[in-house]
């Protein structure tokens, strides 16, 4: 089957330590403003319920599907008819996961992800996952990796994606810095640029790294701050766009019937933090 065009929606959204409902709220309301504009994948940042490490992952991680956090993108999926993929705290008996989903426009869970390459101070928070996932869709072959999985060493996750039949690799991630990092003197997103760029251009697929904003409140990384900095490689391994530095909005961007990003349209108004 050949696979349709679709328009992605990735939004880089703030996320509030330990508030999962005003987390959940918010990235409601901005998946529906992206299905307004036409998306229909729709990729969120990492840890978009809890934030990334915050101790409350512990006592407020809940079960995928069944847990509020997934019933909540569930329906948001099936009211605008549209594809999500995010990052949620997951909890499956004592076990805590760092866990990706996929949902389609009925309202499905049609893969479950668990972080791989969790970074050592994460550990202490998420158990490991121990498999990789890819699902056929009418958009092509989607497979799914969370932030420090791009660049485990060798790029050994994304690369088996890529065999594993991935026509397009989709990351939610949580990119932060200390309070003080100055963006002017020092750009972020080299890491990931060096990671993404030559898997994208060695296999011919598209790579797409949203991340969340805001300040990082409690945990391991307390006092520094998610940036944003979203990232779009296109399946020739150019990079098509970065996003604004710890700016809440929506960047779009259209992928070809081969898989081939074909434009950037960049970002809608920032919304200001709160």
């Amino acid at each position: 089957m050949t696979p349709k065009p679709f328009k992605l929606a990735m939004i880089q959204m703030e996320v509030r330590g330990g508030n999962p409902s005003w987390n959940l709220a918010h990235a409601k309301e901005q998946i529906g403003e992206a299905a307004s504009e036409g998306a229909q994948v729709i990729l969120l940042p990492e840890c978009l319920d809890l934030g990334w490490t915050h101790p409350s992952s512990q006592m407020m991680a809940e079960a995928i599907p069944e847990g509020h956090p997934c019933t909540v993108l569930s329906a948001a999926a099936k009211e605008h008819q549209v594809y999500v993929c995010g990052r949620l705290t997951e909890k499956e008996n004592e076990r805590i996961y760092n866990s990706a989903v996929l949902i389609n426009p009925e309202g499905e869970v049609v893969l479950k992800y668990r972080k791989l390459n969790e970074l050592e101070i994460g550990r202490d928070y998420y158990a490991q996952g121990d498999r990789l996932n890819v699902v056929e869709t009418e958009y092509g072959t989607i497979g799914v990796m969370i932030c420090a999985d791009g660049f485990a060493n060798g790029q050994v996750i994304s690369r088996s994606l890529c065999y594993m039949g991935a026509d397009v690799i989709l990351s939610p991630c949580a990119w932060a810095r200390p309070a003080d990092h100055d963006n002017e003197t020092d750009p972020y997103g080299k890491v990931w640029r060096e990671s993404y760029k030559p898997v994208a251009k060695q296999f011919s697929k598209a790579i797409f790294g949203t991340s969340n904003v805001g300040p990082i409140t409690a945990g391991p990384w307390e006092g520094r701050k998610c940036v944003g900095c979203s990232l779009a490689i296109d399946a020739d391994g150019e990079e098509m766009f970065q996003g604004p530095y710890g700016k809440d909005c929506i960047l779009y961007t259209d992928v070809s019937p081969q898989l081939r990003p074909t434009r950037g349209t960049g970002w809608g108004s920032p919304i200001p933090l709160q």
